[in-house]
């Protein structure tokens, strides 16, 4: 079997286990927040905390408990790696430095995962399972709280109510997370990822040398990592390394693991606003997307010209051999089209089109199918601004989902259209005109230029993988990246909660001849193109001094 066709193979297969998934998962998820009883455990946990579930929360609200309850993580996180070397099963390591404690704290509560760090020569056992994997279920949690708050603010009439945020978040957790995490464990177990305790261990001579490894709960970790679309590992070669990913099988599985509830939420939305079909149609959008964005890239690193290339099948530099080619552009296009950022190849070293196709997923704002949450509420604003553009087209009112789109909701959506662009952008600027984050770069040049502009995009829109090759351990990185990726992840909710306040106050307008279908392939179409032309324009000129520059060299 040729390395094309296994990949080929691998992707129908992929998107055959996604659509057997798609509907009772769904369905599954709309019941869960649409249900007025509680679980035994969710009132204890709700007595803990001194919350009340069944008390609505007007938008305002909602993002305080969202800010706050967030604040409090990044807090704790941050405590909890400054105390390292005074906690058991610290594996003998110190205290991490403050800049990169903040940076690590602002990653993993943003569901952004971005790492400075190695892991598995940095942080213990307490901190890996108490800190950074715990984050792991609540942040997912509160994007997925988020985005079913923006679907209550289309459903609901006369009235700013949008739900309790506690409410949503534990049942994300206890009903969601967890139960899916225990069986994706158990296969990863079963498969050959390590779970267990143990401390440091010698395996052997390496060059002349003793090479050590830690051993740690890396199972447990490594399926909310990818179910969360988190993306933080363990180890520091992430998805790559063997204690990991161990086999072609457990990588396909990871990969079904990041598309999973992104893709079964839309499900989720059409359920919940009374239309399966308006779900069809969001997801039709990603899916489009998605798919055009696996072709391209199995294209790119299957078939770029030069001796070297054509001699091994590819572009095999940075990708590991027991993948292949078309499971590692599958991967790269999934982790960064959702905001997982975890990697199972180096991306610097593909091609330069091929890591354009990356940093251009990111820049898309991570929607196709994007990640648990964001992904969703991401596509549904750009909805709205595709009905928008198509409102002026014929001379109507906009309406979508039977909510009039006026000055207030586009002035919002424009606002979180526009707020990571911005942060990207600006970070970019300032990393490249000073002179001392340039020193940073392992490369000169158009890919120099790329790496630092892939860092900024990736912490922005709260994705996590990096483009590799940039020293991003410095107090300059770890400081703006950190501040990059609490911005890009909060403030965004912000304006979709308001958005949110903002529909559920509204009367429902009812639909007539003029009404546009947002349901059907026409829609889907200017959906499509609006956020493709919507991230051109934006981003154009900033690809074209990188990857673009490479790529056409």
């Amino acid at each position: 079997m040729g390395p094309v066709l296994a990949g080929v193979l691998q992707l129908l297969a992929l998107i055959a286990a996604l659509a057997l998934a798609h509907k009772p998962l769904g369905t599954y998820m709309a019941k869960v927040y649409t249900s007025d009883k509680h679980l035994r455990v969710e009132k204890w946990i709700y007595k803990g905390i001194g919350a009340d579930p069944d008390t609505e929360m007007r938008w305002p609200a909602y993002v305080r408990g969202v800010l706050a309850f967030s604040a409090a993580g990044v807090l704790f996180l941050y405590l909890l790696q400054r105390l390292q070397g005074h906690l058991p099963g610290s594996l003998g390591f110190a205290a991490i430095d403050p800049d990169q404690a903040f940076n690590t704290a602002a990653s993993f509560v943003s569901n952004t995962n971005w790492q400075s760090y190695y892991g598995e020569q940095a942080m213990g056992h307490v901190v890996q399972t108490a800190g950074l994997a715990v984050q792991n279920f609540v942040s997912a949690a509160v994007g997925i709280a988020v985005a079913v708050a923006l679907v209550r603010g289309f459903v609901r009439t006369c009235t700013g109510d949008l739900g309790n945020f506690w409410s949503d978040l534990v049942r994300g957790v206890v009903r969601l997370l967890v139960p899916i995490a225990v069986v994706g464990a158990l296969v990863l177990v079963a498969c050959g990822v390590i779970q267990n305790f143990s401390g440091i261990h010698e395996v052997g001579q390496f060059m002349g040398g003793t090479q050590e490894w830690n051993g740690g709960a890396v199972a447990s970790q490594e399926v909310i990592k990818e179910l969360g679309t988190n993306g933080g590992g363990y180890f520091n070669a992430n998805s790559s390394h063997p204690f990991e990913n161990p086999t072609p099988f457990t990588n396909l599985f990871e990969i079904f693991l990041i598309l999973l509830i992104p893709v079964s939420i839309t499900r989720t939305f059409g359920i919940m606003v009374g239309s399966v079909r308006q779900g069809y149609a969001i997801l039709a959008t990603m899916a489009t997307i998605w798919v055009g964005f696996v072709a391209l890239m199995m294209w790119t690193e299957f078939s770029h010209h030069g001796p070297a290339f054509e001699a091994a099948g590819g572009a095999t530099e940075g990708k590991e051999v027991h993948f292949g080619i078309g499971a590692s552009s599958i991967f790269a296009v999934s982790t960064t089209l959702t905001s997982t950022g975890a990697v199972d190849s180096f991306h610097s070293s593909f091609t330069g089109l091929g890591g354009g196709i990356t940093l251009l997923g990111m820049m898309l704002g991570e929607i196709a199918p994007g990640g648990v949450g964001s992904g969703l509420y991401g596509m549904l604003i750009l909805a709205i601004i595709a009905v928008f553009i198509a409102g002026l087209m014929v001379g109507r009112t906009p309406e979508y989902l039977g909510k009039k789109i006026g000055s207030r909701e586009i002035k919002l959506a424009a606002c979180y259209i526009l707020i990571t662009p911005a942060l990207v952008l600006v970070f970019t600027s300032f990393a490249m005109a000073l002179p001392t984050p340039a020193n940073s770069m392992t490369n000169s040049g158009a890919h120099g230029f790329s790496e630092i502009l892939y860092a900024y995009t990736s912490g922005s829109n709260n994705n996590g993988s990096a483009f590799a090759g940039l020293n991003a351990d410095t107090q300059w990185f770890n400081t703006t990246i950190g501040l990059a990726m609490l911005l890009g992840r909060f403030l965004p909710m912000v304006f979709v909660l308001a958005l949110a306040g903002s529909l559920a106050e509204q009367k429902p307008v009812p639909v007539t001849a003029g009404t546009l279908r947002t349901d059907k392939p026409l829609y889907t179409g200017l959906l499509v193109g609006t956020i493709l032309i919507i991230t051109g324009l934006t981003y154009f000129p900033a690809l074209a001094l990188g990857p673009l520059a490479e790529g056409l060299a």
